[in-house]
C-alpha cells in the first residue's frame, strides 16, 4: 500500500529505488553477474564482503567501508544492511539465521556477569541493536536488511529483504539454553527470535523467509587464463614500481 498523501507531510517522502521485497528482475540479473565474475577471477566463494560489493554494483550504490549503524549499502537516501549465509539447500528452507554483528552488554551497560540476570542482558542486547538501527535512521531512510541465502557450491540463491525497524524489548522473554548461550523468545508466541552468544557477544537473528523471496541459481565459468588475462590487459613490469 502506497504512503497515505498528507497535508503535513510534505518533504518526508523518503526515496525508494524499488518497493519493499520487490527487487527489479534487472538487479537480479546484475547481482548474478557480478557473482559470474567473481567466480571468473577465481574467487571460490561469495563472502559476506562479497556480497556487499556485488550488491552495491548491481544497483549503481556505495558499499561503505566501515557501516554507519547497520547501513552496509547506500543509494541515494537509503540503505540496506547486507547479509549473506550458507545452508544447503537455499531453494527451500523456510528459516535461516543471520549473524548481524556483535553486542556487548559489558562493554555498553556494564553487565559483567551476563548469566546472573538473563532478562537485562537479552533486554541490553536488543536495546543495543536497535541503537544501531538508530544511527543509520538518523542519515538514511528508507533502511532494508537484504539476506543473500547461497548453497555450499554458491550456485543456488534466495534472496529476500524486510524493512529494518527497532525492536520493542518488553515483547520478548530470554533465557539460557543447553550451550550457555542467551536465546530470544516472542513473548506472546513463545517463537524463537534471537540467539546472543557471551562467547565473542555474537547476535543472530533468526529470519522467516517470506513468500516473495527471489529464488534464482548461476552457472559457474571457467576460470580466466592468468597469462592471457595480463596479455590483455597490456602488462608488464613497468607497472611495478621498487621504491
Amino acid at each position: 500500500m502506497q504512503r497515505p498523501k498528507l497535508r503535513d507531510n510534505r518533504g518526508r517522502e523518503p526515496f525508494e529505488l524499488y518497493p519493499l521485497g520487490q527487487i527489479p528482475q534487472e538487479i537480479i540479473y546484475g547481482i548474478g553477474k557480478w557473482v559470474t565474475y567473481y567466480f571468473a577471477v577465481g574467487k571460490p566463494d561469495i563472502n559476506g564482503e562479497d556480497w556487499g560489493d556485488v550488491f552495491a554494483k548491481s544497483i549503481e550504490g556505495e558499499h561503505l567501508g566501515k557501516p554507519l549503524g547497520l547501513a552496509d549499502v547506500v543509494y541515494e537516501g537509503m540503505a540496506w544492511s547486507a547479509k549473506s549465509v550458507k545452508l544447503e539447500k537455499p531453494h527451500i528452507v523456510t528459516k535461516a539465521r543471520v549473524i548481524s554483528g556483535r553486542c556487548s552488554p559489558d562493554y555498553s551497560y556494564g553487565i559483567s556477569n551476563p548469566h546472573e540476570d538473563v532478562q537485562q542482558t537479552g533486554t541490553a542486547v536488543l536495546s543495543i541493536y536497535n541503537e544501531r538501527i538508530n544511527i543509520a535512521k538518523d542519515k538514511y531512510e528508507p533502511l532494508r536488511t537484504i539476506v543473500l541465502i547461497r548453497n555450499f557450491n554458491t550456485l543456488e540463491f534466495t534472496l529476500f529483504e524486510h524493512d529494518t525497524a527497532r525492536y520493542v524489548t518488553s515483547e520478548y522473554v530470554w533465557n539460557e539454553n543447553k550451550n550457555g548461550n542467551i536465546e530470544g523468545h516472542d513473548a506472546a508466541t513463545n517463537k524463537h527470535c534471537f540467539t546472543w552468544q557471551p562467547h565473542g557477544s555474537q547476535f543472530t537473528v533468526l529470519y522467516d523467509i517470506p513468500a516473495y523471496a527471489c529464488r534464482f541459481r548461476v552457472r559457474r565459468p571457467p576460470i580466466l587464463d592468468f597469462n592471457k588475462t595480463m596479455n590483455q590487459i597490456g602488462f608488464d613490469e613497468s607497472w611495478v614500481t621498487i621504491l
